[in-house]
């Protein structure tokens, strides 16, 4: 449990990143890819749906005994609301009604995060965006590790300690990696979101407040589905820095899992990512692929060589342009 971790810097790389030239290559030789992108007209009402259902757990838990609130909060909360941040994902590359009503799809996003309780949607958008544009990018891309967290976390039993506290670090790490001024859209979902949560309070007392809150930071944390924080991009085979996974638990995140696929083409939604390999499968048969996220986390925390270090970073040139 106490053993160190063997790497003492991220694996730096004078490449670019790999997905904008395999991308050109796919669309020359399979074409009909294009047919692909677009929005998801079943999104929106997939997401409402689930919404709804977090509504009614929210009544339902408010006169349960606070051990099976606590017990809900974990086996039925976590698993929505981490579904819940996988489909703001969704939304903020504008599947839900478009490239052409982006702003419709800021606000939609917002509606999504109510269940969640933590006020994000909105940020999300700006940060996640240049992680597609410069994916390692040295500065830019907060989806990368904190020096800090490469140093501190080092054994067996600190890795485990952050795995459960990654919601934490990816609040964080922005204001640390990449801060950026506060914007409108930023202001509106952090006063909708906090309205919300008064008012859930309000009607229904405190057990269905913690039910929210507690499953968002259990679903990020240490939870079946969260090892897709893992998977999607720590270097666990040199030379390869974006990772997909084939299995289940894309049912409940709108083909996250699809990683490759999704970087390749991110202006397709999750529901077609399938169908991306399927026509595309010589460019993805044979890339390092992952089939259950839990022996990911495994792996993660018991092999000596993997650590929060283990990511592929690069310095930018040229103009970077930033959301």
């Amino acid at each position: 449990m106490g053993n160190r971790v063997g790497r003492e810097d991220y694996e730096w790389v004078y490449t670019d990143q790999p997905h904008a030239d395999r991308r050109k290559e796919i669309l020359a030789k399979h074409p009909e890819i294009k047919s692909l992108m677009g929005p998801d007209r079943r999104l929106k009402w997939i997401v409402c749906t689930m919404v709804v259902i977090q509504f009614l757990a929210f009544y339902l838990v408010k006169d349960l005994d606070w051990k099976w609130v606590l017990f809900w909060t974990y086996a039925f909360g976590s698993c929505i609301n981490h579904s819940m941040t996988l489909a703001i994902h969704e939304i903020s590359h504008n599947t839900a009604f478009g490239n052409n009503k982006a702003l419709w799809n800021r606000y939609f996003a917002m509606f999504a995060n109510l269940p969640i309780g933590l006020p994000y949607s909105a940020s999300f958008k700006r940060y996640h965006l240049d992680h597609h544009r410069y994916l390692g990018g040295d500065g830019i891309d907060v989806d990368i590790p904190t020096e800090f967290e490469g140093w501190f976390f080092c054994t067996r039993f600190r890795k485990f300690i952050w795995i459960i506290l990654q919601p934490l670090f990816y609040a964080i790490r922005p204001l640390c990696i990449n801060p950026k001024p506060f914007s409108q859209l930023e202001l509106t979902n952090v006063a909708v979101q906090l309205t919300f949560n008064f008012l859930l309070y309000w009607m229904w007392g405190a057990k269905p407040v913690v039910y929210m809150l507690a499953g968002s930071m259990l679903g990020m944390g240490l939870h079946p589905i969260s090892g897709h924080f893992i998977a999607e991009h720590y270097m666990f085979l040199k030379g390869h820095e974006t990772y997909s996974y084939y299995g289940c638990l894309n049912l409940l995140t709108f083909n996250v899992g699809y990683h490759n696929e999704h970087h390749d083409f991110p202006s397709i939604p999750g529901r077609r990512l399938p169908l991306v390999k399927e026509m595309a499968p010589e460019y993805y048969d044979e890339l390092p692929q992952y089939t259950s996220w839990v022996r990911v986390l495994y792996d993660f925390i018991m092999d000596d060589t993997l650590s929060p270090y283990s990511r592929v970073k690069r310095k930018l040139k040229g103009d970077v342009k930033q959301e």
